[in-house]
C-alpha cells in the first residue's frame, strides 16, 4: 500500500435549493465544469495526469444522470484519457467517492484522482428517483421503513434529547458559520459561480442566518408530527415498543437545509505531487463503513467511528477536530454525548443546518472544511463522518502532512 495525499480542495458556495435560490439557474454539470476548470487553473494541471473522476450523487437522474462525472470531464476539456464514475451511497456519497479514490491510489491502480460530488436539489428534487425502499409497500413493510425525520425524533425520544437542546445546537451552527464566513475561512476553497456572461451569481453560502436564536427556532412547528400520525410513528413504535409515543422535536430550523452545491478533492500519490510541483496538504489515514438498525437509522456515525478507531489503533482523544454531518441536530448531539466530545472540537465552522446539505457533495465539503481548519489552527488530525439512509455510517480520518 502506498500513502494517499490530498493536494487541493475546491467547492461551490451552497445556494438555496429552491426556484429563488442563486444557483437554481445553473445546471449541475455547469457547477462541476467551473470547479474542474478551477482545479486545472489553480494547480497548473496537465489533465493527462488525472486517471479518474469519482463523484457522489444521490439523485443521479435527469440533469444529474448518465454518469455526470465523465460527461463533466469532457465538458471541462480534460484529456480524453480521464475516466469518470458516479456513485450513490445516499448522504455518504461524497465521502464514499473520496474513500474509493483513496483505495485505487493506495493499491497503485491510479496515481491521481479527483473525488467529490454534486447535487442540484433545486433542479432535481430529493426523492424524485423513488426506489423500492420507500415506494414498494412489500419492501417498506418488511424493512419497517420510516422517513429520516421520524428516525431523528425517535433518537430524541430514546435518548431524552429535548426541543430546547436541539434548537440551541441549531442556533449555534448558524453563529459558527457566520463567524467562519466573516473571518473568510472558506475563501481559499470557494469558487464563485458565474453565469454565461461572467457575472458572479454566488460567492458565499446562501442559507446562513446570523440572527437565528434558540428562541426564534422554538416558535417553529415540528415537521414530522403530521406524517408520523399517518402511520410512521406506529411503524417505529412496533420496533421500539418500550415507548408510548414519539417526541417530535425536529423542524426545518434544526434540520439540514436543502441546497445546490458541488465539491472536488484533488488526491494522488507522492509522485503525482512531484510532477505538479505541489506539496501535499494532508493524507488519508484510514476510512470505514458500517451499518446498524435501518429504522432508527441515523446512529450510524457511532459504530463506524468505533470500527475506524479500532482499525487505526487510535482513541477518540487522538482526534483534534470532528465533522459530523448535521442531517438533524440530534445526530451530532448524540455523537458528542456518546463519545464525550467537547463542542469546541465539533463542527467548528457550523454545518449543514446553517449552510445546507447538498446530498452527494456534503461528505467532500466536510472533509475539505476539516482540512482547512486543521491548517488554520495548526492541528493534526480530523475525523469526518455522516449518517446514511438504511442505518449506514461512513467515516474517514485525515492527518496533516
Amino acid at each position: 500500500m502506498q500513502e494517499v495525499f490530498i493536494y487541493d480542495f475546491v467547492r461551490t458556495p451552497r445556494g438555496r435549493g429552491k426556484s429563488d435560490g442563486s444557483l437554481h439557474s445553473v445546471r449541475p454539470i455547469e457547477l462541476l465544469n467551473q470547479l474542474l476548470r478551477s482545479v486545472k487553473t489553480r494547480n497548473n494541471l496537465d489533465t493527462k495526469l488525472i486517471d479518474d473522476i469519482i463523484l457522489g450523487c444521490v439523485t443521479p437522474m435527469n440533469e444529474q444522470g448518465a454518469d455526470i462525472a465523465k460527461i463533466a470531464a469532457i465538458l471541462a476539456d480534460y484529456d480524453e484519457t480521464v475516466a469518470g464514475v458516479t456513485l450513490n451511497r445516499f448522504c455518504g456519497s461524497g465521502l464514499e467517492a473520496i474513500n474509493s479514490a483513496a483505495s485505487t491510489i493506495g493499491f497503485n491502480s491510479n496515481d491521481a484522482v479527483l473525488a467529490g460530488g454534486v447535487e442540484s436539489m433545486s433542479r432535481v428534487a430529493m426523492g424524485s428517483d423513488s426506489g423500492a425502499w420507500a415506494v414498494d409497500p412489500i419492501v417498506a413493510n418488511h424493512t419497517a421503513f420510516i422517513p429520516q425525520g421520524i428516525s431523528a425524533d425517535l433518537i430524541a425520544t430514546k435518548f431524552n434529547y429535548s426541543r430546547s437542546m436541539v434548537d440551541k445546537f441549531a442556533a449555534n451552527s448558524h453563529q459558527k458559520a457566520h463567524t467562519a464566513t466573516k473571518e473568510q475561512r472558506f475563501k481559499k476553497s470557494i469558487i464563485p459561480i458565474k453565469n454565461s456572461l461572467g457575472k458572479t451569481l454566488l460567492d458565499v453560502d446562501e442559507t446562513i442566518r446570523p440572527d437565528t436564536t434558540a428562541e426564534s427556532l422554538s416558535k417553529l412547528s415540528p415537521s414530522f408530527e403530521k406524517i408520523g400520525a399517518f402511520g410512521f410513528d406506529s411503524v417505529a413504535l412496533q420496533k421500539y415498543y418500550e415507548f408510548e409515543r414519539i417526541n417530535h422535536i425536529h423542524h426545518a430550523g434544526n434540520s439540514s437545509g436543502i441546497v445546490d452545491g458541488a465539491a472536488l478533492v484533488l488526491m494522488g500519490n507522492i509522485e503525482f505531487g512531484n510532477k505538479i510541483g505541489k506539496k501535499p496538504r494532508a493524507k488519508i489515514r484510514s476510512f470505514a463503513v458500517s451499518s446498524s438498525d435501518s429504522t432508527i437509522m441515523l446512529t450510524g456515525p457511532i459504530p463506524v467511528t468505533e470500527k475506524l478507531l479500532k482499525k487505526s489503533k487510535m482513541q477518540i482523544s487522538d482526534i483534534d477536530l470532528f465533522e459530523v454531518n448535521e442531517a438533524f441536530a440530534v445526530v451530532p448531539i448524540h455523537y458528542m454525548n456518546y463519545f464525550n466530545v467537547p463542542e469546541s472540537k465539533m463542527n467548528v465552522c457550523g454545518g449543514s443546518i446553517a449552510m445546507g446539505h447538498p446530498l452527494g457533495a456534503t461528505g467532500a465539503i466536510l472533509l475539505g472544511t476539516a482540512l482547512e481548519e486543521l491548517e488554520r489552527t495548526n492541528k493534526s488530525t480530523a475525523l469526518i463522518t455522516l449518517c446514511i439512509g438504511g442505518g449506514m455510517g461512513i467515516a474517514t480520518i485525515i492527518e496533516r502532512v
